[in-house]
């Protein structure tokens, strides 16, 4: 007879609970895991199907006015030698990604928010729009920033906004910010940016100092009730010149177990979402070499590929032991193309990959 917690009594139900959520994020055990994976690769497949879509990312810049207490790239953080890319370098980026059959591609940056990088962003956009003829997908991950600033960069062309939350608790929020950095800011964000009419990508990090199970439970059901289109979370690894850096010990002794909940974070979102698309992340490759395709078969649909320079890439460390530093663009395309298609998977090459939710949600305002 099945227990009341029992992985298969949960996985048959129709709609999972906080309750439900909290026990399958916290299974340890080889066979629970693995139903929970299948689980979720079975509603990947019906919902999203198995094809993965590309989003070059551009890392365009490391300047940053946030000095977030887990971040490499904090303000604070004074061995960081700081850069912005030229307007010439991240169009050479962008065509490239464009020629390479890429939807669309990701500009991420540390948060800034005057006029003139305003002005030089939105300048972006046309000019990746024109290049591409208007083609090549634009998603936005550059921070908190006023409702105009949001509503000119959709109206020159970019129509996804990835603004993490990194965690939907407050008091645990206060612990990973300095005062200055405002909880009700952030999520004020993420409703302007539905509001316009922005495809809503957020995520949280996994495994943070004090999160728990129900913590991260709670994360997934903000992630409904936002109406979030896009995850991108992963695991959270420390790094060295910041103040969290020790607060998990020693970051080798617990590195399987952080993966191993990054795993089950994204089957359980998957499972509880449905119809989202889901990043599998860069982090999850830097705990398991293997990371991104054991996040595909979690439930994750989405790639990022790094399109930056690499003359650029030690700069933009978010974290500890980041992959793929050293591999240009077209190794790092050639290189996750093989491992996608290792594991029976497709690449949606030349398709902007929107989620069903969106398009769902797309249709439904027209109505």
């Amino acid at each position: 007879m099945l227990s009341e917690a029992s992985p298969d009594k949960i996985l048959a139900k129709d709609r999972l609970t906080k309750k439900d959520l909290a026990h399958l994020l916290s299974l340890n055990d080889k066979q629970g895991m693995q139903q929970l994976f299948d689980k979720a690769y079975a509603i990947k497949k019906k919902y999203v199907g198995t094809t993965v879509y590309f989003r070059g990312l551009i890392e365009l810049s490391n300047i940053c006015e946030k000095n977030c207490y887990y971040c490499g790239i904090r303000k604070e953080n004074r061995k960081v030698e700081r850069y912005m890319m030229s307007e010439e370098e991240i169009l050479q980026a962008a065509n490239e990604a464009w020629q390479w059959g890429y939807g669309s591609v990701v500009l991420q940056a540390g948060e800034i928010s005057n006029s003139r990088y305003t002005s030089f962003i939105e300048n972006l956009i046309h000019k990746i729009k024109e290049l591409s003829n208007g083609e090549l997908g634009i998603t936005l991950s550059l921070g908190e920033q006023v409702e105009n600033t949001y509503k000119r960069w959709y109206a020159a062309g970019a129509h996804r906004y990835l603004l993490r939350i990194e965690t939907s608790d407050r008091k645990l929020y206060a612990l990973l910010h300095p005062e200055s950095h405002n909880y009700d800011s952030r999520v004020e964000c993420l409703q302007i940016l539905g509001d316009i009419g922005y495809y809503v990508g957020t995520g949280v990090m996994i495994g943070l100092p004090g999160q728990t199970v129900e913590r991260l439970a709670d994360d997934i059901m903000f992630f409904k009730r936002i109406d979030a289109d896009m995850i991108g979370m992963g695991p959270y690894i420390p790094h060295h010149d910041t103040p969290l850096a020790c607060c998990l010990g020693n970051f080798d002794d617990i590195k399987q177990d952080q993966f191993e909940l990054a795993l089950r974070m994204i089957a359980a979102t998957r499972i509880f979402l449905r119809d989202v698309n889901i990043a599998s992340t860069t982090a999850l490759q830097a705990l398991d070499d293997s990371g991104r395709e054991l996040g595909l078969k979690a439930g994750a649909n989405i790639i990022m590929p790094n399109i930056t320079d690499t003359i650029y890439r030690r700069g933009y460390q978010l974290y500890d032991n980041k992959p793929c530093l050293d591999e240009n663009a077209s190794m790092c395309r050639a290189c996750l193309e093989g491992r996608i298609l290792s594991i029976g998977e497709t690449i949606g090459y030349n398709k902007p990959g929107d989620s069903p939710h969106y398009d769902r949600k797309r249709t439904r305002v027209r109505k």
